[in-house]
């Protein structure tokens, strides 16, 4: 329902006033609450465990966690239809899972906070499951609300306070509960964290009501049937619980819950074993881990379709739940023109998704950890929030189809930036240089992206779509940069043995001593041929960016035909 054209547009002061606006203010506080509990199991609660003996591989188990971040696109549909005994009168549907969310992730973290994990590790591990899903539910909502509290002119603005908060729960849940826990204990952490919880319920408290459309539950009429339809709940919810388990593994990029199956299912341990390796094996298993994704989106569509010739209350409750959001998109935008704008959204950011191995870069380079700790962890930060403050100014003065058309820009360009820094070696000032540009150029981008996937959604289908939405890109970037350091070794041996990038050696002449020189002997080339392999993948990066501007382009050429579509079906 993007109608670019029509919205309005707001002049630079009026953007500047909405920053006073409660709702952005309480968006800020929102934004905040989402990313507390992600990262205090995904992140903080590792170095817990770490100080408590407990090995790697069971740390890195825990990421299973998380799990629910990757799904949550299946369960959306709930949040869009179901209602909250007692809550929903009071607060409205979207704030009343905020709250029941936020609940739940305040008494698992106080019980996280209660717990021994060198004694109880059973315990821990199921309440750290539990605050992820409940963290990603309250996403879904947050989301939700984000889109239909605001007129589109103020999408951007809301867009910027969500990323703004997010960015400040990764510096306090990052930093606050190690500090609390070196003082005190971790209990006590954990205890702390739960307590600034609170805020994210005062702030739903001084949020106004969003709004919200909702849609019927099921097609009243029909035969209730108890026993059949017990039995059919039971077989169609397996199998979007079996959709689930592979997909997100997929999305996640771990076997352990397949592995588990395979035993499950008779398997021998060995065999569960081999299975989780060549899941989880880089970068071939991503092969798996698509295939994976695949079969789970498939086998929860499966779960949606009607008995043949037999209408049910299961069926039709499945099928309006996931299959009512999907044909409210097509509808409006039509088949070809729906699968262009999904197509768009998995491209738009694939020239950032591929940059994931630029830690090992800057080492190769020879900058020191704390040098890059200083400049992309801390300054970066900084460059990032500006971009972000520019991309929502952007969108509220230019609207959002002219904003993502420029947005797609940034990230292919700003990737040029790193052929500079290559063939500058380990200076700072050029490090500064590449941050700044990059880090701005991805906070405007990923504004644009927010507010582009936001202006699809429609009401009543809110929640469903935009969790949809935001699932889709994070797939094709997964499998596209699980081949990044594949590109950069073997287009480096290309060059070491005179091939289509050999020319780019005669760029690193000047490189100051050992630069380059530790990654070089670990691939077996010299090092201006692994230079050389850099450039020609900050390159290639580029490269996938020019089929999303060529999208971006014929999206938005075509957009007042959609517009008059979307009047027409209005």
């Amino acid at each position: 329902m993007a109608e670019d054209v029509a919205e309005r547009r707001l002049t630079t002061w009026e953007f500047v006033k909405t920053l006073k606006e409660r709702r952005v203010f309480v968006m800020l506080l929102l934004g905040m609450a989402a990313g507390l509990p992600f990262f205090l199991i995904f992140d903080t609660l590792s170095a817990w465990l770490r100080q408590e003996g407990l090995s790697l591989q069971t740390i890195t188990a825990f990421s299973l966690a998380t799990l629910s971040y990757s799904l949550k696109f299946v369960w959306a549909p709930m949040v869009d239809r179901v209602k909250i005994p007692v809550l929903e009168p009071l607060l409205g549907q979207r704030r009343s899972w905020m709250v029941l969310m936020q609940i739940i992730i305040i008494v698992g973290l106080w019980l996280i906070a209660g717990s021994d994990p060198s004694m109880n590790l059973t315990r821990v591990a199921l309440l750290a499951v539990l605050v992820g899903f409940a963290g990603a539910t309250q996403d879904i909502a947050i989301d939700a609300w984000r889109i239909e509290v605001v007129d589109k002119a103020r999408f951007g603005v809301m867009a910027a306070a969500y990323q703004w908060g997010y960015r400040g729960a990764m510096i306090t849940a990052g930093a606050l509960p190690l500090f609390l826990a070196e003082a005190f204990s971790w209990n006590l952490s954990y205890a702390v964290m739960a307590g600034i919880m609170f805020v994210a319920i005062a702030a739903v408290l001084l949020a106004p009501r969003g709004g919200e459309v909702r849609v019927a539950l099921v097609d009243h009429g029909l035969p209730r049937r108890p026993g059949p339809e017990v039995v059919e709940w039971a077989a169609r919810l397996t199998l979007i619980l079996l959709g689930a388990l592979f997909a997100g593994s997929g999305l996640a990029a771990n076997g352990t819950l397949l592995a588990g199956l395979v035993n499950l299912l008779g398997g021998t341990d060995a065999g569960a074993e081999a299975f989780k390796t060549a899941w989880e094996a880089r970068p071939n298993g991503i092969f798996l881990q698509f295939g994976g994704v695949v079969a789970g989106l498939a086998l929860i569509a499966l779960a949606c379709v009607p008995i043949p010739g037999v209408v049910t209350r299961p069926g039709a409750y499945l099928r309006r739940s996931y299959g009512q959001p999907l044909g409210d998109f097509f509808q409006r935008f039509g088949v070809k023109f729906g699968v262009l704008i999904m197509a768009l959204i998995c491209l738009y950011r694939l020239s950032d998704f591929v940059l994931n191995l630029m830690n090992p870069f800057y080492i190769d380079l020879g900058f020191s950890l704390s040098e890059i700790a200083e400049v992309r962890k801390v300054y970066g930060v900084v460059a990032s929030l500006a971009g972000i403050t520019f991309g929502a100014w952007m969108v509220s003065r230019f609207g959002i189809i002219k904003s993502m058309v420029i947005g797609v820009f940034a990230s292919p360009l700003s990737n040029l930036v790193f052929v500079w820094l290559a063939v500058s070696g380990p200076n700072m000032a050029v490090l500064y240089g590449a941050i700044t540009i990059d880090n701005f150029a991805t906070g405007v981008a990923g504004t644009a992206l927010i507010v582009y996937m936001s202006s699809l959604t429609s009401a009543g289908f809110t929640a469903t779509q935009y969790a949809l939405f935001s699932s889709l890109y994070a797939i094709f970037g997964k499998i596209t940069a699980s081949q990044s350091g594949r590109i950069v070794e073997e287009t480096a041996r290309a060059a070491e043995a005179g091939g289509f990038n050999s020319a780019i050696r005669g760029w690193f002449g000047r490189l100051p001593e050992g630069s380059l020189a530790e990654g070089a002997a670990t691939a077996g080339v010299s090092a201006p041929s692994l230079g050389a392999g850099y450039v020609t993948f900050f390159l290639y990066s580029v490269l996938l960016g020019v089929f999303a501007i060529f999208l971006a382009f014929y999206v938005a050429k075509r957009q007042p035909e959609i517009e008059a579509r979307g009047k027409g079906e209005a």
